[in-house]
C-alpha cells in the first residue's frame, strides 16, 4: 500500500516501488479446514492462466492465503488481443476506422496506454473459457474461483508519488492532468475527476452570485433562484456536450453499446438473432416488469421508514431545543443527532440490501443495465437520507409550526413518564426559529463535508494501519522466507491486499447529492456555493489520495458519460426549480422571526408558484439547448473529420490515388490537352466505326477544362463582335 511517507519521500526512495513486470495479482485464500479443495482449485487457476497465454508466479500471502501473480507471457499476444479489442470497437461503432491489417504497424500509430493493457489483461483472466478467457473471477460461489478473493493490479508508486504531489503544488486541474488519469486508470474514473473538474470551474459563478444575494437580499430570494435555476440548466447542457467531447477525444464514444453481459444472467429460452441468426439467450421483458413492479413498495418504504424517522428525531430535537428548559438540556440535545447517527446507516443498510436483492431479481442480462438499475435505486434511498430533514423543516416547519404542537405535546407527555415527576417540566412557549434551516444547510455543507473527508480517506488509512500492526504483532505477516530482493515488494502487495475496492459510484453519488443541496435548497443559505466551492477543491485532491493510500487500484474501465448520474443531476435541476419557488413563497413571510401560519398562505398560491417556476426553468432549458445546438462542438467536429478522411482513404485505396483526385476535382493539371493532331484521330476513328451515338458525338466535341474555356472565349468574341456590327 502507498503509504504517505512513501507519497512524499525522497527521490532515491524506491525500494519495493517497480512493479517487477506485474500485470495482475490475484489474492487465493486457503483456509485451513478446505485445504485439500483449495489446493485442487488453485491448479485449476494456474492451468486456466497458462492455457490462455498468461505467465504466473506465485509468493506466500498471509497466513492463510497465497498471491499469484499473472502477466501476459508474450508481447505478441497482447498485441492480438489488443488488435482483436480495437477491431471489436469498430464493428461495434466505436472507432470511426478498423485498425491497420499490420498488427506491429498499428500498435505503433496508436501506442497501447496503459490503461488499455490492464483492461486488456483483466478480461483475459475473467471472460468465461468458451469465449476465450481463464474463467477467473472473485465473486464465485463455486467451481475453481470459489477461494479467489480479489482480483487487482498493483499501484504504479513512482505515478502515484508524483500525481499526488504536482496536485497538490497547483491551483487548478488542466486537461493533461485528466488525460494522464484516463491513461493510468481508464475512462471511467477520468470521467469523473472531468465532471469534478467541470462542476468546480462552474460553482464560481453561484458563488459569487449567492455572496452578494446574501448581503443584499439575504435568504428566499427570488432573483436567488431564478439565478440558481439558470446555473443550473446552462451547467447540465453544458456537461453533456462536455462528456460528447470526452468521449470522441478518448475514443470511446459509444462504447457503452458494446454490451459486457453478466455471468449471473440467468436465461428461460435461446430464440435466432433477426439480424446475426445466432442463437440468443432471452429472458422475458414481462416476467422482469413483474419485479420492477416491486420497486414501487420499495420507494414506499424507504418513505415510510425513512421519513418517520426524520420526522421523530427532528420533532425530539424541536422539544428539546426550543421547549423543553429542565436540567441536562445541553446533553440531551444531542439524543436526536445519536438516534440518527445510529438508525439511520441501520434503515438503510437493510433498505440497500433489500434494493440489491431486487436488482438481482430483476436478472439484467448486462453490467450496464444492473448497474445503471441499481444506481436508481440507491439514488431513492440517498435522497431520502440527505433530503428529508430540509424537506421537513422548509415545508412543516417554518411556514406550518402549529401542526406541530401535537407533537411536541407527545414528547412532553413522553418526558414526563420518563422523569418519573408529579411536577410539570420546566418549559418555555415554542416559537419558530427561522434560522433553524440556515443552520442545517451549515451542517450540511460544512460540517458534513469535513466529516466525509475523515471517513473516506483517514479513517481508512488509520484503519488499515491499525490493522497491519496487529497482524504483524500476531504473526500472521510477512512470512521470513522472501527472498531479500523481494521483501519490500512483497510487503507492499500485502498490504494493498488487504485494502477495499475502490468504487467511483460513491464518489458520484456524493457529488450528485451536493448538486442536489445546491439546487434544492441554497435559496435557504446563498453562501452554500462558497463552501461547495472549497470542498471541492480539496476533493479533486482528497479522492486522488484516496484512489493512491486507501484503496486498491482500480480495474480501468471504459464509459463514454457518467452514466446514470446525469439523469440524477437533470431531475435535481428540474426538481430544484420547482422546490426553490415554493421555499421562497412559504418562508419568505418568516425572515423577521414570525411565526409561520396556515391561514397566510394558500394552495393556489403554491401551485402557481410551482407552475411559473416550472414553465420558466422548461423555457430556459429549451432556450439554451437552441443556442448551445448552434455552436460547433469540438468533438463532433473532430468525428466527422475522422470520418471524411477514413473515406478519402478509401477511396485512394480502391481507385488509386490519381482517380479519386480527379473524381473529386479535376484541375487544370490534371486535364488532358486538345490538339488538331487529337480531334483528327478521334474524326478518323469515327469514321471507320462509323456514326457514333449523339452522346459520343456530344461529349467528343470538347475534351478537357483548357478546350472548354478556349473555345467559350471564342464565343463570347464572337457575341461581342455581333452585337458591335449590329450596333
Amino acid at each position: 500500500m502507498s503509504s504517505l511517507r512513501g507519497l512524499y519521500g525522497h527521490k532515491g526512495d524506491t525500494a519495493g516501488q517497480d512493479n517487477l513486470g506485474v500485470d495482475y495479482v490475484i489474492c487465493y485464500k486457503v483456509p485451513p479446514k478446505e485445504r485439500a479443495e483449495a489446493e485442487a482449485g488453485f491448479v485449476q487457476v494456474v492451468e486456466s492462466l497458462t492455457r490462455v497465454g498468461l505467465a504466473t508466479e506465485v509468493r506466500s500471502g498471509d497466513s492463510d492465503s497465497l498471491l499469484l501473480f499473472v502477466k501476459a507471457a508474450s508481447p505478441d499476444l497482447l498485441a492480438r488481443h489488443v488488435y482483436r479489442s480495437r477491431l471489436q470497437d469498430w464493428l461495434g461503432g466505436v472507432r470511426t476506422s478498423g485498425p491497420e491489417s499490420d498488427v506491429s504497424r498499428s500498435l505503433r500509430d496508436e501506442p497501447v496506454t496503459e490503461a488499455e493493457r490492464l483492461r486488456i489483461v483483466y478480461q483475459i483472466i475473467t471472460r468465461p473459457q468458451n469465449e476465450g478467457g481463464a474463467g477467473i473471477s472473485d465473486s464465485a460461489s463455486s467451481g475453481p474461483s470459489k477461494h479467489v478473493a480479489a482480483v487487482f493490479p498493483l499501484h504504479d508508486q513512482a505515478f502515484n508519488k508524483a500525481w499526488i504531489q504536482k496536485w497538490s503544488g497547483k491551483y487548478t486541474i488542466d486537461q493533461s492532468d485528466i488525460d494522464e488519469i484516463r491513461d493510468k486508470f481508464g475512462e471511467d474514473v477520468a470521467f469523473y475527476f472531468a465532471f469534478l473538474r467541470s462542476y468546480f470551474r462552474w460553482l464560481v459563478f453561484p458563488s459569487a452570485f449567492g455572496f452578494a444575494c446574501w448581503l443584499i437580499l439575504g435568504q428566499f430570494s427570488f432573483v436567488y433562484t431564478l439565478g440558481i435555476g439558470l446555473w443550473s440548466v446552462v451547467f447540465l447542457e453544458y456537461w453533456k456536450k462536455k462528456e460528447v467531447d470526452l468521449a470522441v477525444q478518448w475514443g470511446v464514444r459509444g462504447v457503452s453499446a458494446i454490451q459486457q453481459h453478466r455471468p449471473e444472467f440467468k436465461w428461460d429460452f435461446e430464440t435466432e438473432d433477426a439480424i446475426t441468426g445466432e442463437p440468443r439467450k432471452v429472458y422475458p421483458h414481462s416476467k422482469r416488469l413483474q419485479t420492477q413492479l416491486l420497486q414501487i413498495p420499495f420507494a414506499l418504504a424507504c418513505v415510510f421508514v425513512l421519513g418517520g424517522l426524520v420526522v421523530i428525531c427532528n420533532s425530539l430535537e424541536i422539544f428539546i431545543n426550543e421547549v423543553y428548559d429542565g436540567p441536562f438540556k445541553q446533553y440531551l440535545a444531542f439524543l436526536p443527532t445519536v438516534l440518527l447517527v445510529v438508525f439511520t446507516p441501520t434503515f438503510s443498510a437493510v433498505l440497500m440490501g433489500a434494493a440489491n436483492v431486487l436488482t438481482d431479481k430483476e436478472n439484467y442480462e448486462t453490467t450496464d443495465s444492473y448497474h445503471a438499475a441499481l444506481v436508481q435505486k440507491q439514488f431513492v434511498l440517498n435522497f431520502m437520507t440527505s433530503y428529508m430533514a430540509l424537506f421537513f423543516t422548509a415545508f412543516v416547519y417554518i411556514p406550518f409550526g402549529d401542526i406541530l404542537l401535537p407533537l411536541l405535546e407527545f414528547w412532553r407527555a413522553t418526558a414526563q413518564v420518563v422523569t418519573f415527576s408529579d411536577k410539570a417540566l420546566p418549559t418555555q412557549k415554542f416559537h419558530i426559529n427561522p434560522q433553524r434551516i440556515s443552520s442545517q444547510m451549515f451542517y450540511f455543507t460544512v460540517t458534513a463535508q469535513i466529516v466525509n473527508f475523515a471517513t473516506e480517506v483517514i479513517v481508512p488509512y488509520v484503519t488499515h494501519k491499525a490493522t497491519a500492526k496487529a497482524k504483524e504483532l500476531q504473526g500472521k505477516k510477512a512470512p521470513a522466507n522472501d527472498p531479500a530482493e523481494e521483501v519490500d515488494f512483497l510487503r507492499r502487495v500485502r498490504d494493498e491486499c488487504e485494502l477495499e475496492a475502490y468504487d467511483v459510484t460513491g464518489d458520484y453519488r456524493e457529488m450528485v447529492m451536493q448538486y442536489g443541496y445546491l439546487s434544492l435548497f441554497s435559496v435557504a443559505w446563498p453562501l452554500a456555493a462558497c463552501c461547495f466551492l472549497v470542498n471541492n477543491w480539496v476533493e479533486l485532491r482528497s479522492d486522488a489520495l484516496k484512489i493512491a493510500i486507501s484503496c486498491k487500484r482500480p480495474i480501468p474501465w471504459r464509459s463514454d458519460s457518467i452514466g446514470p448520474w446525469l439523469t440524477a443531476i437533470g431531475f435535481l435541476s428540474w426538481l430544484g426549480s420547482i422546490t426553490s419557488s415554493a421555499i421562497v413563497y412559504l418562508c419568505s413571510g418568516s425572515r423577521n422571526g414570525a411565526r409561520g401560519t396556515t391561514s397566510q398562505f394558500t394552495a393556489w398560491g403554491v401551485l402557481l408558484s410551482i407552475l411559473l417556476a416550472e414553465h420558466f426553468y422548461l423555457a430556459v432549458q429549451q432556450a439554451v439547448r437552441y443556442v448551445m445546438g448552434k455552436v460547433e462542438s469540438p468533438g463532433l467536429q473532430r468525428e466527422r473529420k475522422e470520418r471524411y478522411l477514413m473515406k478519402k482513404k478509401l477511396l485512394q485505396e480502391n481507385l488509386g490515388e490519381d482517380a479519386a483526385e480527379k473524381a473529386s476535382a479535376p484541375g487544370v493539371e490534371t486535364t488532358e490537352k486538345i490538339t488538331r493532331a487529337t480531334l483528327e484521330e478521334e474524326a478518323r476513328q469515327a469514321s471507320v466505326r462509323g456514326q457514333g451515338t449523339a452522346e459520343e458525338m456530344f461529349w467528343q466535341r470538347q475534351r478537357g477544362m483548357q478546350e472548354t474555356i478556349l473555345i467559350g472565349r471564342k464565343l463570347i468574341a464572337q457575341q461581342a463582335g455581333r452585337s458591335g456590327t449590329k450596333s
